[in-house]
């Protein structure tokens, strides 16, 4: 398949400073890039180039196979560009702003006449602007009276108005809130799925690792890599923006005994007030400055044990599991085996017996306390380890596992799995199988529910969404999960270790009509083989 852009040994300069410096990577149809870059790293000046509002001081950049010239009419090739800051009229309408250059009108007069269609132009913008989840009470309000936020999604509508081939989005996110920044990805997957390519410019990796399937590293206005988004990781990506070690000697500082993002919220103030600290005694005496080199010194102090106590942690999980497999293996292929044995010698007894009915009778009642010993060690064996998870995969280890504690528990169970699950690494797997089991111990042991709905659910190609909802008691409403360790409760401090060392996020809510909702959500490779879904 021939490139839909190729750009060669691209640079563009400023005056003496240089922006960009033989920028080499190649775009096919349909597909998404990542651009990975500090602020400064080029990103931005590279979707001025694209979009014709500048022209580079060197290089070729060809589209469709047609080698572009400067200046540039973008559009015209089918280019859109979606900026960090938004472009727009300041002194026009919304609905102006939106269809600028792309007015809906009657059929042309001659070759340039094109009479406007306000009435068509009013219900596309609106049904544009809604698609966005954006509301305004009148769309001929000027855009400079709208904040930062709306002004961004009325340039993104704008890119919209006409079919693009190519879609440049730089740094979009930064202006947007959560929510808007999610419509803005489920939108990148949707051009995707129409055949559009997209080109993403970055500071986020949740957000490149979520729908990109390239990752193209910036820095100081280079290419310094290129690589499959399956192929890479986080930290390997942060070791090239920085600059600095290998992948293999950079370790994500996640905060394991804590919900991770509320850590690194906390992480963060504490880095931002640093920095103001730093700006306001920048003028004062030595004494001052030693104490913010001090206060440095413990955030990097703090990092590096937390480091350390997730890298312990994650040894003593992979350890207890392989300990786990281990039992379970020594009591499935000996003990049991061992007792069936015997259980097979006292039916060859009974049968061969003369003796009076009672000895049979006992030698029976025996049989059947050896058969319920089977039973309850292949059931202790199934928790230690799920025997299916490693031949056929977590959609089946669950669905085992489930119906099982719905039969002994009396509590219906509702299991349902994604399409497109397919099989995850065995750490994910298994990481997840333990999430589902405690989760489903805590509520045997404290909910009194009499129903549980469990479902796994791609909210992206590379994120899985795990709920567990039941109808009984909740929580209190003085709950603090930090005090669970003191009152030695350890099952949903379990589930939140494991979230952490997954860079996931957990997240607990009663429900209003009674009951708990344990939400988990973590990143994972993108997946394949489809499983189906079982109602218990």
């Amino acid at each position: 398949m021939d490139p839909l852009l190729k750009i060669i040994n691209l640079s563009k300069r400023f005056g003496r400073l240089s922006v960009l410096e033989q920028v080499n990577f190649e775009v096919f149809p349909g597909e998404v890039v990542g651009l990975a870059g500090r602020s400064g790293a080029g990103k931005s000046v590279l979707a001025m180039l694209l979009a014709g509002l500048h022209a580079p001081n060197g290089g070729i950049v060809y589209f469709e196979g047609k080698r572009l010239h400067w200046p540039l009419q973008a559009r015209r090739f089918g280019i859109a560009v979606i900026h960090q800051e938004p472009v727009l009229a300041e002194n026009l309408d919304i609905i102006s702003n939106v269809f600028l250059g792309q007015e809906i009108g009657w059929p042309k007069i001659g070759r340039l006449l094109k009479i406007p269609s306000q009435s068509r132009m009013d219900v596309e913008a609106d049904r544009l602007l809604s698609e966005l989840g954006i509301y305004f009470p009148s769309l001929y309000e000027k855009v400079s009276n709208l904040s930062a936020e709306q002004r961004q999604l009325v340039a993104i509508a704008q890119t919209m108005t006409q079919p693009a081939k190519l879609i440049f989005v730089d740094e979009p996110t930064v202006l947007l809130s959560y929510p808007y920044q999610q419509r803005l990805l489920s939108l990148i997957q949707r051009w995707q799925r129409e055949g559009v390519s997209v080109i993403f410019g970055s500071k986020n990796l949740e957000h490149l690792f979520a729908v990109t399937d390239r990752i193209i590293t910036l820095r100081k206005g280079q290419t310094v890599a290129n690589h499959r988004t399956d192929e890479t990781s986080r930290e390997e990506i942060v070791a090239e923006l920085v600059g600095g070690a290998g992948s293999h000697q950079i370790t994500p500082a996640i905060w394991a005994l804590d919900n991770y993002y509320q850590a690194r919220q906390q992480a963060e103030n504490l880095r931002n007030q640093q920095a103001l600290l730093e700006r306001s005694l920048v003028e004062r005496d030595t004494l001052n400055q030693q104490l913010v080199d001090r206060l440095a010194e413990q955030v990097e102090a703090l990092d590096q044990a937390n480091l350390a106590l997730q890298a312990a942690q994650r040894r003593l999980l992979t350890e207890r599991e392989q300990e786990r497999k281990h039992l379970a293996r020594e009591l499935h292929d000996q003990v049991i085996q061992d007792l069936l044995s015997v259980n097979y010698q006292l039916e060859e007894i009974e049968s061969s017996s003369d003796e009076s009915p009672t000895l049979v009778d006992e030698l029976e009642d025996v049989r059947t306390s050896i058969r319920q010993m089977v039973q309850d060690l292949r059931r202790i064996c199934g928790n230690l380890r799920p025997p299916t998870i490693d031949s056929l995969g977590l959609g089946a280890a669950l669905q085992s596992f489930t119906q099982d504690w719905s039969e002994r528990n009396h509590v219906t169970v509702s299991l349902d799995l994604d399409s497109k699950l397919g099989r995850l690494p065995e750490a994910i797997e298994l990481s997840i199988f333990r999430i589902v089991q405690e989760g489903l111990s805590n509520i045997r042991k404290h909910a009194h529910a009499s129903a549980v709905e469990i479902r796994l659910k791609h909210t992206s190609p590379r994120t899985l969404l795990i709920s567990v909802t039941d109808n009984g008691r909740g929580l209190k409403d003085n709950f603090d999960l930090s005090a669970l360790a003191a009152e030695e409760h350890y099952g949903l401090l379990g589930i939140s270790e494991r979230v952490a060392l997954l860079g996931g996020r957990l997240r607990l809510q009663n429900q209003p009509g009674g009951g708990l909702l344990l939400q988990v959500e973590i990143p994972h490779p993108r997946v394949g083989v489809a499983v189906d879904s079982i109602n218990l």
